[in-house]
């Protein structure tokens, strides 16, 4: 049998980059996130790419489930090979139109060559627009997947990090749980107690007799409003799913199934902390919901 490994939370949060030089252009793609409840691209392409937009936003989605993730690309053409073309007839069109004008008497005339490079058409792009399309989708892709790999390797190792101090807060649950179920049962015998004593001291001198019956049903009362053990045994199961949830080999995300987890556990908690009137289990119910509300707080970052 092979090596069981445990499937890490991934965080939101990450940064990943990655460049190429081809055919004398440099290529640059950055990936960022940071944390989303559902799944959220931004593209920022240059403007003649905008074509590509759809292509990216699907390999991310690819990639990525959960955060709000941006993409920025830049392309920059090195030497010649970005140079555009002059298109020669164009711009002889133009400068024949010119000396033709009414107002040149000699058909000469001085000719600012700039302001001639800027008339439409003149100036054409080194490629057209599918071949340079097809060169930046060739050229990107590879560089988008693998400026995902170094965000989601970031990602987990923040979620390495995220887990263990995850796997910490549940630690501090289950301690403070299990000293409290040890508690629990002690509370009616000392309400009883005090309740005997309380009464005792009130009749004492007096000719009146407490009925038995009268007494126990009062403190059957007590003991069945004051009952936590559905509530400590829902919340250790809660916290053992917890658990196995960040134990498992799979790579499913578990952002969402955590954020709901956190929110059973802090109902059982505050169910506990409503229902059973001891200072020794309140202030440990305070400490548990502390720690429910830590968790619930650091799996927001988690996808």
């Amino acid at each position: 049998t092979g090596v069981q490994t445990c499937a890490l939370p991934i965080c939101m949060t990450g940064f990943g980059e990655a460049s190429a030089q081809i055919d004398g252009v440099h290529y640059l793609v950055e990936v960022r996130s940071l944390n989303n409840k559902y799944f959220k691209a931004t593209i920022r392409l240059p403007e003649v790419y905008q074509a590509l937009e759809a292509e990216f936003e699907a390999e991310l989605r690819r990639r990525i489930t959960r955060g709000s993730v941006t993409m920025t690309a830049s392309c920059t053409a090195a030497g010649a090979s970005g140079a555009h073309a002059v298109n020669h007839e164009a711009l002889e069109h133009y400068i024949e139109q010119i000396r033709r004008a009414p107002m040149i008497a000699d058909g000469t005339v001085r000719i600012d060559v700039s302001g001639l490079l800027l008339l439409p058409g003149v100036l054409q792009p080194p490629v057209d627009e599918g071949d340079r399309l097809d060169r930046a989708r060739r050229a990107m892709l590879p560089l988008l997947n693998k400026a995902c790999d170094g965000l989601i390797a970031m990602r987990e190792r923040e979620g390495k990090s995220l887990r263990d101090e995850l796997l910490t807060h549940r630690s501090m649950i289950a301690d403070r749980l299990t000293r409290i179920a040890e508690r629990s049962p002690t509370v009616v015998n000392e309400y009883e107690n005090r309740l005997r004593a309380r009464i005792e001291m009130m009749v004492k001198g007096t000719d009146v007799v407490v009925n038995p019956a009268d007494l126990i049903r009062e403190i059957a009362v007590y003991a069945e409003r004051s009952d936590i053990a559905e509530e400590i045994s829902r919340l250790s199961g809660h916290i053992e799913q917890f658990e196995q949830l960040l134990s498992e080999s799979d790579d499913r995300p578990l952002g969402r199934t955590l954020e709901f987890l956190g929110q059973e556990m802090l109902r059982e908690a505050n169910t506990i902390a409503s229902k059973s009137p001891d200072a020794g289990i309140s202030r440990l119910t305070v400490e548990v919901k502390g720690a429910i509300d830590r968790i619930k707080e650091q799996v927001q970052n988690v996808e």
